[in-house]
């Protein structure tokens, strides 16, 4: 292996982030993870475990156990491959192509300008960590690591249930640290496709290109309760408002990056008749300051710009503009309701991931979260009625149920007592408003006991996105600490 840069040199536990930022210079992309299943399938071959792989590219080491622990239960531990690759514009560094600088601010590992792919490289790290060190105990083990996780978790979705032979499942993809997850939200993806008719512009119109950045974007899930702007509506916004006073035509509208994560940039052309561009940016400029004062408290950066642009030759009619421009307002963004079960938990949200504009079509690509799948329906309604009232279709996938707790699970009982034991307190127990992978596998292999956990991780899913070292170093000797706990020999201490 590679040695470490100094950035992690001293850093505990060593051997954790060495595999960690060996996988930082490896591209993994979702569905485009082949470099990194190379690289573990050869590390788990060179060690000689049994290493199979379905149709979806998912993959399963099968490791003994420790002397001593052979006839404990078997454990999947499971995390994914992939990651989400989000950079700054004007980063050096590019995650697609291997390319994370890691930096230690204090407390915190991140990285320069992109996303640092701590989801989920932790679980793929604290793996092969794991069943290196021959000292730590522990029962027969399956390491199962996906792939696609954070585009529909589509590699758990295609998993081949006959892979997994344990009945205990422990989930490394959890985001904060003290809590013990036992339910998760489910997930339906919605596509709005408006059609409309485009016309050339006017020689003498202005081309204008107007611009929403400076969010703080972060997981559509996770951090969907913050209150924070999603670049896409705030860009619709400020257009509507500008259109009721200066009418224009629409050119394209493009916004977002990941279908799981709050956008941060979107952009739109228009064209302005050549006596409205004055008009039309003091109309743009005055819609931005209320939106920025909308976000005040809760993302402040946020702002909207109007530079020009080269000339367009064909936009959407003023009357077709209006319709995309009400259908973007319609669309709901944001928590709906309050989980009944644990305090503070959003139970159902929507969020507007994406903007396409493909020729005469704008696609609005949404994804609903809920841990009541009764209530979906609702939010899928409300995106029809959208579509349908702007002329537009709905394309509804629905990609899996939520992950229901189970207080009773013999691996959360393990788990409180190598926390209390490690720590000196209990642990929250609680569930998340995100699709975690348990909740597609748990529907594959039936009678599946499983528990999720990791370190503290915040903005995911943007560049911003950092995890805590001691808590890293936490969440390693809990996973050392509850398998221990699970394959300890009836009746010992």
């Amino acid at each position: 292996m590679a040695s470490r840069t100094s950035v992690l040199a001293g850093v505990e536990p060593s051997a954790f982030w060495a595999h960690f930022e060996k996988l930082t210079t490896i591209a993994r992309p979702s569905r485009h993870e082949e470099p990194v299943i190379d690289y573990v399938r050869a590390w788990g071959e060179e060690r000689g475990y049994r290493v199979r792989q379905d149709e979806a590219r998912n993959l399963m080491f099968d490791v003994p156990a420790t002397a001593g622990r052979e006839s404990a239960p078997m454990v999947v531990l499971q995390g994914h491959l992939d990651m989400v690759c989000e950079r700054q514009p004007d980063s050096p560094n590019d995650p697609t192509e291997g390319r994370i600088e890691l930096v230690v601010d204090g407390d915190w590992l991140t990285a320069d300008g992109t996303t640092l792919g701590a989801d989920d490289g932790v679980a793929i790290a604290a793996m092969m960590t794991l069943v290196e060190d021959e000292s730590l105990p522990h029962g027969p083990l399956q390491l199962l690591m996906t792939v696609a996780e954070e585009v529909g978790l589509e590699g758990a979705n295609g998993l081949d249930g006959s892979l997994v032979d344990g009945k205990i499942l422990i989930n490394l993809d959890s985001e904060e640290d003290g809590r013990l997850t036992v339910g998760c939200a489910g997930s339906t993806d919605t596509w709005i496709r408006v059609s409309l008719p485009r016309e050339p512009v006017d020689d003498a119109a202005a081309t204008l290109v107007v611009t929403a950045s400076g969010g703080l974007g972060g997981h559509s899930g996770s951090n969907i309760h913050l209150g924070r702007s999603n670049a896409v509506k705030v860009l619709g916004r400020a257009l509507r408002e500008a259109y009721a006073k200066t009418p224009f035509r629409l050119v394209s509208l493009e916004g977002g990056k990941s279908r799981n994560a709050i956008p941060r940039d979107a952009h739109a052309v228009v064209s302005v008749g050549p006596d409205r561009e004055a008009d039309f940016r003091s109309a743009v400029e005055e819609a931005t300051a209320t939106a920025r004062d909308a976000f005040a408290k809760t993302d402040e950066g946020v702002n909207v710009t109007v530079d020009g642009a080269d000339m367009a030759t064909d936009a959407w009619t003023e009357e077709g503009t209006a319709k995309l421009l009400d259908a973007i307002a319609l669309v709901p963004t944001g928590p709906l309701a309050m989980s009944p079960d644990f305090d503070d938990l959003v139970e159902t949200s929507t969020s507007l991931g994406e903007a396409i504009t493909e020729g005469d079509t704008l696609t609005l690509h949404s994804l609903s979260r809920s841990s009541n799948d009764s209530a979906l329906p609702e939010t899928i309604g409300a995106l029809d009625a959208a579509a349908r009232l702007a002329g537009g279709e709905l394309e509804v996938k629905h990609n899996y149920g939520g992950w229901r707790p189970n207080l009773d699970s013999q691996a959360l009982a393990a788990a409180e007592r190598a926390y209390e034991q490690l720590f000196g307190e209990p642990p929250i127990v609680t569930a998340v408003h995100a699709g975690l992978e348990t909740a597609v596998i748990g529907d594959k292999v039936e009678g599946l006991d499983m528990l999720s956990f990791g370190p503290q991780i915040e903005a995911p899913h943007s560049p911003d996105e950092r995890v805590s070292i001691p808590t890293a170093d936490r969440f390693w000797r809990l996973l050392v600490g509850v398998l221990d706990e699970l394959s300890k020999p009836e009746g010992s201490a």
